[in-house]
């Protein structure tokens, strides 16, 4: 068992090592058994960040911002949610990539890219702009933000088929980790707005 342990310790390190295709934190807890858990969403304060991967440089982070407000308002959906969104699922990298084949910004799965019309799943305002248009049909499906993110993380058929948020802990950690931030970006424009700059 030790021997696996330090086999995943050292896969996780060397992919800190290289240049990563995401960006984010991966947080590891050991168990009482000595078991090492790695996870990206942690889901307790025993939880401590492994390793760290830089998110967009200023650059593209302004560029993104502003792809966000514009796209936002073309479809009529909250920037500040999309905003969550983006932070959650790639932190600000556009060339942000995952292993079940989502990419991008908003990290688009391949179906979802060819539904929206997305072709250059890298590029910072085509992939916002595939993201949001795909945010609002399932702003106009489902009936709370709660379900809107599940069927965004896990897919609407599994939101379907559970009748509500699905029993999968990274989906709902996902929902109430995007919550959290939506409220803190929300309350951060609001006090901009009230400072009068």
């Amino acid at each position: 068992m030790n021997s696996v342990c330090c086999f995943i310790g050292l896969v996780v390190l060397i992919l800190c090592l290289c240049r990563p295709v995401w960006a984010g934190t991966i947080y590891v807890h050991k168990d009482s058994q000595g078991v090492l858990h790695f996870t990206d969403l942690p889901s307790s304060k025993d939880y401590t960040p492994y390793c760290t991967w830089p998110e967009a440089d200023k650059g593209d982070k302004e560029e993104i911002l502003r792809s966000i407000r514009k796209h936002s308002r073309s479809y009529g959906v909250d920037s500040d949610l999309v905003q969550a969104i983006v932070q959650v699922e790639s932190n600000f990298s556009p060339t942000a990539s995952s292993r079940a084949g989502a990419k991008g910004l908003m990290q688009l799965m391949p179906q979802t890219q060819q539904d929206m019309g997305v072709y250059r799943p890298y590029d910072i305002d085509q992939n916002i702009q595939g993201g949001v248009r795909y945010l609002d049909h399932l702003l106009s499906r489902f009936t709370s933000l709660e379900l809107v993110l599940a069927a965004y993380n896990a897919g609407p058929a599994q939101v379907q088929a559970y009748g509500g948020i699905p029993p999968f802990p990274e989906t709902q950690r996902y929902v109430q980790k995007v919550l959290s931030l939506y409220r803190d970006i929300s309350a951060k424009t609001r006090e901009y707005a009230q400072s009068g700059k």
